[in-house]
């Protein structure tokens, strides 16, 4: 456990040790954070993010500073963070702190200037952001909401907004959502027996219509209605 303490010098060995342990250490610390500070880097987020890079970045280059007291600095913060995060489930006041309720930047195809002053963007920004929607004009939009993550919310006008089938009253055909059953050449079991077949009716529905083996197969989904669509290696 030499490589753990402050040294005046490490070895190659304890140099891997080192990384090794501070590795699974973040990746632990990560795991308790939870997958919404990875999809999500909010306010507390992007504050731990630096924080935790940037305790765990020093022992892993100098070798006079031991692996406790980063990973004790480390577990303080991730068990913070996540009293953070609960109280900020729990107590409305904590969470409109730190997540303060969208605010609209655009109101009926105007845009609200102290708004986009307030969430500290530009003109060119907004512009860019309704380009990446498909929307080349302003005054089509009902509403645009910015949103405490730093993305803008837009909600289109009635007239400008694409028809659906029960807009034309017309049936539409039940949501079938496909499920990957083959990947890269390997079947996938518990998605097929969530169907009710099994590996004999997948090879045999393959070769039938596809005259295909399955390690030709990049990837085979099938939904519920027994739709099997399947791409080969190219």
């Amino acid at each position: 456990m030499d490589f753990f303490h402050g040294q005046e010098s490490l070895t190659a060995i304890q140099w891997i040790l080192r990384a090794i342990v501070a590795f699974f250490f973040l990746l632990f610390a990560a795991k308790i954070m939870g997958q919404r500070s990875i999809s999500q880097l909010r306010l507390l987020d992007f504050m731990m993010a630096l924080l935790l890079g940037n305790i765990i970045a020093h022992p892993l280059s100098d070798e006079q500073l031991g692996l406790k007291g980063s990973m004790t600095t480390m577990a303080v913060l991730v068990s913070l963070y996540t009293v953070g995060v609960f109280l900020s489930l729990k107590w409305g006041k904590f969470r409109n702190w730190l997540e303060p309720s969208p605010f609209p930047i655009i109101k009926s195809g105007q845009i609200v200037y102290k708004n986009l002053a307030k969430a500290r963007v530009s003109i060119d920004f907004l512009l860019s952001e309704l380009r990446k929607e498909k929307i080349e004009d302003v005054q089509k939009i009902a509403l645009a909401l910015w949103e405490p993550d730093g993305t803008i919310s837009f909600f289109l006008n009635p007239q400008h907004q694409a028809l659906t089938p029960a807009d034309m009253q017309l049936a539409a055909k039940p949501f079938a959502f496909p499920r990957t059953i083959i990947k890269e050449g390997k079947i996938n079991l518990n998605e097929l027996n969530q169907i009710g077949k099994d590996e004999m009716w997948l090879k045999n529905r393959i070769k039938i219509t596809y005259n295909a083996d399955i390690n030709d197969i990049l990837l085979a989904t099938i939904d519920d209605n027994e739709n099997l669509k399947i791409f080969l290696y190219q």
